[in-house]
């Protein structure tokens, strides 16, 4: 069967097209003879995806289709005025190389060595025990010097009124509110202070005064109630990324002891 001419140029169009479709199907562009691929749009889409930012779409794939093609113009541009060469910009790129590797080897050591479940409640269980299971209502009246403090212990004995007293507190943050600091576990106080009022009833008062780093204090136990701890599924997250900073600082501190360092 013979073709006529122009049928033939036809034909031959049609297979070139057939052909040169996968090649162009690889790229979403080309800029002044240089592709940019597909999968590089793929790359930052699923970037965006996981950032929890926008849902993939053909609206998303365009817009960082443009962006991908500016930024192209834009690099040609810079290495044609020399900038790729600039003793700076090679710095800066080394930079960026280093923590592009590290990140990468990070994140193969955290898939390869995960946190386990058993380290997570034991953890969590630490953390409950050093919490305390009660919460205190607690004021107080900090001073300067010890007799300060105990004349104070003296008036209240005698029936002043603790929340009048605690206006020649020091502590400028609760003195106007009767030396109040609301509720909260010993913990979230320094040793010292946790220690003086965690044996105290309801409207007890520390008979001797109580030092710290920030002068000497009468403590006031309000009231005592039951703590309401989060629970294990709740803080499960925060306590995972804890242990996973623990062991990659480990890891880190490993790595550094073991290189030769002049």
């Amino acid at each position: 069967m013979t073709l006529k001419p122009a049928r033939s140029v036809q034909y031959l169009l049609a297979l070139s097209a057939v052909a040169a479709a996968p090649v162009f199907a690889q790229n979403i562009a080309v800029v002044n003879g240089k592709a940019i691929p597909t999968a590089r749009v793929d790359a930052v889409v699923k970037q965006v995806v996981a950032q929890g930012q926008q849902k993939d779409s053909p609206e998303l794939r365009e817009v960082i289709k443009k962006d991908l093609i500016s930024r192209e113009v834009l690099m040609q541009e810079a290495e044609k005025q020399g900038f790729a060469k600039s003793a700076e910009v090679k710095q800066q790129l080394e930079s960026a190389r280093q923590v592009i590797i590290v990140q990468a080897m990070v994140g193969d050591y955290v898939k390869k060595n995960p946190v386990k479940d058993t380290d997570v409640k034991a953890e969590y269980d630490r953390f409950v025990k050093e919490t305390g299971d009660k919460e205190y209502h607690v004021r107080h009246i900090l001073v300067g010097t010890e007799k300060e403090a105990q004349d104070i212990i003296a008036k209240l004995k005698g029936g002043a009124k603790f929340e009048d007293l605690a206006k020649q507190s020091k502590d400028t943050g609760s003195a106007n509110n009767g030396g109040d600091l609301d509720w909260a576990t010993p913990s979230s106080f320094p040793e010292t202070f946790s220690a003086a009022f965690v044996g105290l009833s309801k409207g007890q008062v520390t008979d001797k005064p109580v030092q710290t780093p920030n002068g000497f204090h009468v403590i006031k136990v309000d009231d005592v109630r039951q703590a309401k701890l989060p629970t294990l599924e709740e803080v499960k997250p925060q306590i995972e990324e804890a242990l996973e900073q623990r062991k990659l600082q480990a890891y880190q501190e490993e790595l550094v002891k073991k290189a030769k360092i002049q």
